[in-house]
């Protein structure tokens, strides 16, 4: 028996999705209630009962949330701000403290993963065994929910408000990187690292390793520029270029390539506003005049940390 289950883990998002919904719902003054409530609720019913419903019917669901946000039906409603002065005194009450919760997601995955294999529970499992990490992450959540609201001294109807009000300001991008994700596995399929591999062997001389890892990294940070999602580029790049030239020809440790790939990908993701969810959105919440700020302000770690991932891959991928 497995007591958090990624599936557990997407009911509790529907379920909050399902709120999200119904607090649209009944808000009668917003003008596109009705094109909002429809997407997160369809959106809610995708991950209560996504195991259950056929595949076409979840891709028409998937078509008719792409209609809502591409005809512009879905956007927050409005509500009264929270003035600058209590603002100014919760942030002057709290301190320091108020970035406990957000450190405690990453710690808690990371010491929960590692951690969980030393418990003996015999038959019951505390994670996914398929997905152990995944389900740490969504366990750290928990937790930094109860420590912020143990924190801020609030009632759980306030967590679940302000939620609704993140989820309604971050609109149809939150559905972005599973999109994006879900894209790179059809390129892949569709054959389209083949076609890549192709234009790198006649553009590049990648019968010299070097050259084969550069074109590797940043071939990974340009399709994820393009597309958005370093999960989305990840198939096609490495079909195309890290397995059959990295790893075949010149003998390199996949699992060393396949980690320092992703995080070139990452690299991409610094710089691009297709990842709107990432780049866009904190610079709306963060309420900055300049859209590209954060943008701006990742480009020179992207870079270096991109060259740096070309030299640490070479010097590595061949030697262990």
């Amino acid at each position: 028996m497995t007591l958090l289950s990624l599936d557990v883990l997407y009911v509790i998002a529907g379920l909050m999705l399902t709120f999200v919904a119904a607090r649209s719902a009944r808000n009668f003054t917003h003008r596109h209630c009705i094109g909002t409530t429809s997407f997160w609720g369809a959106l809610a019913v995708i991950f209560i009962f996504g195991n259950l419903l056929p595949a076409v019917v979840v891709g028409a669901i998937l078509v008719w949330l792409a209609v809502l946000a591409a005809a512009k039906q879905v956007d927050a409603p409005s509500e009264p701000p929270v003035s600058a002065e209590k603002r100014s005194a919760a942030a002057d009450r709290l301190g320091n403290r108020i970035f406990i919760p957000a450190l405690a997601i990453p710690a808690t995955a990371v010491l929960s993963t590692l951690i969980v294999t030393w418990i003996p529970l015999g038959k019951v499992q505390l994670f996914d065994p398929k997905n152990p990490t995944l389900a740490a992450l969504g366990f750290g959540a928990i937790v930094a929910l109860v420590l912020g609201l143990c924190i801020t001294r609030s009632r759980p109807v306030i967590a679940l408000n302000e939620g609704s009000r993140l989820i309604h300001t971050i609109g149809w991008a939150l559905l972005l990187p599973q999109l994006l994700a879900a894209l790179g596995g059809i390129f892949a399929k569709a054959g389209l690292g083949k076609v890549i591999a192709d234009v790198v062997e006649t553009a590049f001389p990648t019968q010299y390793p070097f050259v084969a890892v550069a074109v590797y990294c940043l071939g990974m940070a340009l399709f994820t520029i393009c597309l958005g999602n370093a999960f989305a580029a990840f198939p096609v790049i490495t079909l195309g270029i890290g397995l059959p030239i990295v790893v075949h020809r010149h003998g390199g440790n996949p699992a060393i390539m396949a980690a320092l790939g992703m995080l070139s990908g990452y690299c991409g993701t610094l710089l691009t506003p297709m990842a709107a969810n990432f780049n866009l959105v904190p610079a709306i919440l963060l309420e900055l005049r300049d859209q590209n700020a954060v943008i701006k302000a990742q480009a020179p770690i992207a870079v270096v940390l991109l060259l740096a991932n070309i030299l640490i891959l070479y010097l590595c991928v061949f030697r262990f």
